[in-house]
């Protein structure tokens, strides 16, 4: 009588197979649709191959390609069939390194004999993989010695280095767990790449992929080391899955608040100011402007109290807080000065909030005190990430700091997350999920206890909010746990926004206190919260979620009245006048031009209304109306009626339905 196996399912359930099961034995008796969808498998939360045998009481679960560890195993497996197509083509070719990347991946080259890849090569690259996917060829897995891996991959500069990387006891993303043993893959006699694995069973279960670009990447991000030849691919589940990801693309190129900016005259970043330091032009800034000002009206309504405090700190502040211990590599250099203090600019608000509190004795009938600040911190972000207004090296955060007791800290947050989502509401956001971080182990102070305290909290406190919650465990700040709200945007991209932290520990540090109601000293509870996060960022994100379209209540222009010939100026001034005397942000767009260049300009400045008035408009006191995204203008509108049209959409916060 054979041995049976028992194994877990992460449902519950358990399969009883014969010893020496596998993964695809597994998924072929669950059912034929799973065997036929089964990439590779987990056995008590390590990935390995389709192929591998179960042990015996572990728990299974089997990647599909829809899953998100199943496109990891689909783009890895896509990325070396790239290098073995490049080796095809480019017979002598070193590769080098070849991971997964968010929406897909990317494998290094150095060409022989000085040569190398131009985006017209990716088309020749994409049949030969193509060839390959048709050739149904299976992934062998093998594990070597260190020395015979060295002669495996004698003639791979890059590969073998890896190797005495790994001899060496160093961590390395291409190579197998352990000091003495690596992996490699097969899959032709001619090609063989040094991996840790899994990959799909055999080429065939690819096909749905496109290569994106080629760059330049210096081998392991060293500048000294030589400057490698990187291709960029994307690869899917399935011909729609990969059509929508490139539409996104598509659009997202359409979307970029870079361009976006440059063509709205919105901001710019000149050389003069240095990497990362954004200015506003005047239709940025009144953006930003009503940003700002809608945010504040809101947080005065919530019971919040503004606060202002110096951009600038001596290094005392920090360290006291922890930051210079926990935070340091992303702060600017400290400015010795002749007094003999080192002085800091601020990367964030949080201690001088601190310092407003402990400034007198503070009594429970007081608490929650909750302070806000638009304050400008700055903080160094190396040039290779710095990326228009999403991430810069000066930025204003929206900055609230909540001091509550015990009892009042659950109701605060539950309160507060309402608040956070309501307000991103009012600027179209309305796709959310919550992500929970968690203690980071090795980066945190305070004790065991009380980071359960606080994550206990914000679960049950994010759990309550009927939105779907996704764990990032060891994600915390150093110093408390956090919820931080997902928003999608237009085009299914995920966003982080606004932040919600639970903070026990900085309150220890800065020995803060309030009296009790029984008379005694007791120690607050401290909420960090940032609700856009960053203004710039907040509002790149505005940019291309709306397309540059912004609602009319946030455009920087809000009508403009364009009169059909130059004798009809005055009137379209005093149209101008009618709407300006009622707040609406408004401009007349002289007859210097055809009306039809002037039209498109408008159009192109994607101003909500566009007002023509000429002979009839004068006569009648009407004005032709053409709203943004609508094809069919409107004639002979009343001055008045439309005045109170667009009066009562920007107060609504409203939006045209059919705005696109």
């Amino acid at each position: 009588m054979s041995s049976k196996v028992m194994v877990r399912l992460p449902d519950g359930s358990t399969k009883e197979l014969d010893e020496g099961a596998t993964g695809a034995d597994l998924a072929a008796s669950i059912g034929s649709r799973l065997a036929k969808d089964a990439l590779a498998i987990t056995i008590d939360g390590a990935e390995a191959d389709l192929s591998s045998a179960l042990p015996d009481g572990s728990t299974i679960e089997i990647l599909t390609p829809s899953s998100a560890a199943g496109r990891e195993v689909l783009r890895h497996s896509t990325a070396h069939v790239l290098a073995q197509a490049v080796l095809r083509l480019w017979p002598g070719s070193h590769y080098a390194i070849g991971p997964v990347i968010e929406d897909g991946f990317y494998y290094d080259f150095e060409l022989p004999d000085g040569q190398h890849f131009s985006d017209d090569d990716l088309g020749r690259i994409e049949a030969a993989m193509r060839e390959i996917v048709k050739e149904d060829q299976r992934f062998v897995r093998s594990e070597h010695t260190i020395d015979e891996g060295l002669a495996l991959f004698a003639t791979q500069p890059y590969k073998t280095e890896i190797i005495r990387t790994v001899s060496q006891g160093g961590a390395e993303v291409d190579a197998s767990a352990g000091a003495t043993v690596v992996s490699a893959y097969r899959n032709s006699e001619s090609f063989t790449d040094l991996c840790r694995g899994p990959h799909v069973p055999s080429t065939r279960r690819l096909g749905h992929f496109k290569l994106m670009r080629v760059a330049g990447a210096y081998w392991r991000g060293d500048e000294k080391r030589p400057q490698l030849q990187r291709i960029y691919g994307t690869a899917w589940e399935s011909k729609d899955a990969l059509a929508q990801h490139l539409y996104r693309l598509e659009e997202a190129e359409k979307r970029d608040h870079r361009k976006l900016g440059q063509q709205l005259d919105l901001f710019s970043f000149p050389d003069e100011i240095g990497s990362g330091l954004a200015v506003f032009h005047p239709r940025g800034g009144t953006i930003r402007r009503v940003m700002e000002d809608y945010s504040r009206q809101r947080h005065v309504e919530a019971d919040y109290e503004f606060v202002y405090t110096p951009h600038v700190t001596k290094s005392d502040l920090f360290e006291i807080s922890g930051h210079l211990d926990w935070f340091a590599d992303g702060m600017y250099p400290p400015m010795e000065l002749d007094d003999g203090q080192r002085y800091y600019l601020k990367p964030m608000n949080c201690p001088f909030h601190i310092l407003i509190f402990r400034s007198r004795q503070r009594s429970y009938r007081e608490l929650p005190i909750r302070m806000f600040e638009f304050g400008s911190v700055y903080r160094y972000e190396k040039s290779g990430v710095v990326h228009g207004l999403t991430r810069v090296r000066g930025m204003t955060q929206d900055d609230a700091h909540i001091f509550c007791t015990l009892d009042q800290m659950e109701s605060e947050l539950e309160s507060l997350l309402s608040f956070v989502l309501d307000l991103l509401g009012e600027f179209g956001l309305d796709d959310f999920y919550l992500e929970l971080s968690t203690k980071p182990e090795g980066k945190a102070v305070g004790t065991d206890e009380e980071w359960q305290i606080a994550e206990s909290t914000l679960r049950r406190v994010a759990e309550g909010a009927g939105l779907t919650l996704v764990l990032d465990e060891g994600g915390g700040a150093f110093y408390g746990p956090k919820i931080s709200v997902q928003a999608r945007d237009a085009i299914g991209r995920t966003h982080q926004m606004s932040t919600i932290q639970l903070d026990l520990q900085l309150p220890q540090r800065f020995d803060l206190e309030y009296v009790g109601g029984d008379n005694a000293r007791h120690r607050p509870i401290m909420i960090h919260r940032a609700l856009f996060g960053t203004v710039e960022r907040f509002m790149a994100i505005l940019i291309e979620h709306h397309a540059g379209n912004l609602p009319t209540w946030l455009a920087p222009e809000q009508v403009i009245v364009v009169p059909v010939r130059d004798d009809h100026e005055d009137y379209a001034h005093e149209v101008r006048t009618a709407l300006a005397s009622q707040g609406v942000r408004v401009g007349v767009e002289p007859a210097s031009e055809p009306l039809g260049a002037r039209v498109r300009k408008a159009k192109l400045s994607k101003i909500p209304y566009i007002l023509v008035v000429g002979d009839d408009d004068v006569a009648s006191e009407t004005v032709g109306v053409n709203r943004r995204g609508s094809d069919t203008p409107e004639r002979g509108i009343g001055i008045e009626d439309f005045v109170l049209r667009i009066v009562t959409e920007i107060s609504e916060h409203g939006a045209p339905e059919d705005e696109g």
